[in-house]
């Protein structure tokens, strides 16, 4: 079952999921002497990482990040690019920056995706960050996700409710600008995780939330197989949790 904490505002959520990730990283360093982490973008992710760079007690020069996912085809120049928000609200504020091992889109996918497969292949994830879409991914992980991959990352096609979420959220101007395929981490890969932090915020969110916490787990809700992970934590604000009958 996934563990939720209702936060009275965006903030006290960031800070709430930003504490127990740093904790999680933190005891990866002292029991391992390093720590790999992913890391995840989008407007959920905003108070979570202005509270976790500020964090205190790690020494990110020990810290491997990876993250979740990245567009086919968008230069790091671009606004929407996961490369360049991580750099400029995740990297830039650290003074001892972490290495950091970025998804990149342009080139050849395919290509891509065999590199970042060989280096990220039998780490241990201490923690790994996230939220949930409004169509219910995880990452980029749309409805009908696929569940069996073994393949740590894998490039998809995004579904028109998730290009319809990245437009309605200011990151590109139109419908036709938002990309058709991403890279993303695989629902498998994101499982291994020792410890998911869930962030989830608004009440666009609602709907999913409640198909990832309290219906069956299905593909066709890819957030819902996180009720099989042995430690996901969810930090939610109410309008995202209107819809659930379970409080905490």
């Amino acid at each position: 079952m996934i563990e939720m904490h209702v936060a009275a505002d965006k903030d006290v959520l960031g800070r709430q999921a930003a504490a127990l990730g740093a904790e999680a990283i933190r005891a990866a360093i002292a029991r391992d002497g390093a720590a790999s982490i992913i890391v995840a973008t989008g407007a959920s992710q905003f108070e979570m990482l202005t509270h976790l760079v500020a964090a205190e007690g790690i020494d990110w020069s020990k810290v491997t990040a990876f993250h979740l996912d990245e567009y086919v085809g968008l230069p790091e120049t671009h606004p929407a690019s996961f490369r360049r928000y991580l750099r400029e609200r995740f990297l830039a504020p650290l003074k001892d920056a972490p290495r950091f091992v970025p998804v990149d889109g342009e080139g050849d996918a395919q290509a891509n995706v065999a590199k970042l497969n060989g280096l990220l292949a039998g780490r241990r994830i201490a923690v790994c960050f996230a939220g949930i879409g409004e169509n219910c991914h995880l990452a980029f992980n749309d409805p009908p996700a696929d569940f069996e991959t073994e393949d740590p990352y894998i490039v998809v096609t995004l579904d028109e409710a998730c290009r319809r979420q990245q437009l309605g959220e200011g990151w590109f101007p139109d419908f036709e600008s938002v990309p058709r395929q991403a890279i993303s981490m695989s629902i498998r890969q994101i499982m291994k995780s020792e410890l998911i932090v869930l962030s989830v915020s608004d009440a666009r969110k609602a709907q999913a939330t409640q198909a990832a916490l309290e219906g069956p787990v299905s593909n066709l809700a890819p957030a819902s197989i996180l009720q099989n992970h042995p430690r996901t934590v969810l930090f939610i604000d109410p309008p995202a949790a209107s819809l659930l009958t379970r409080k905490g």
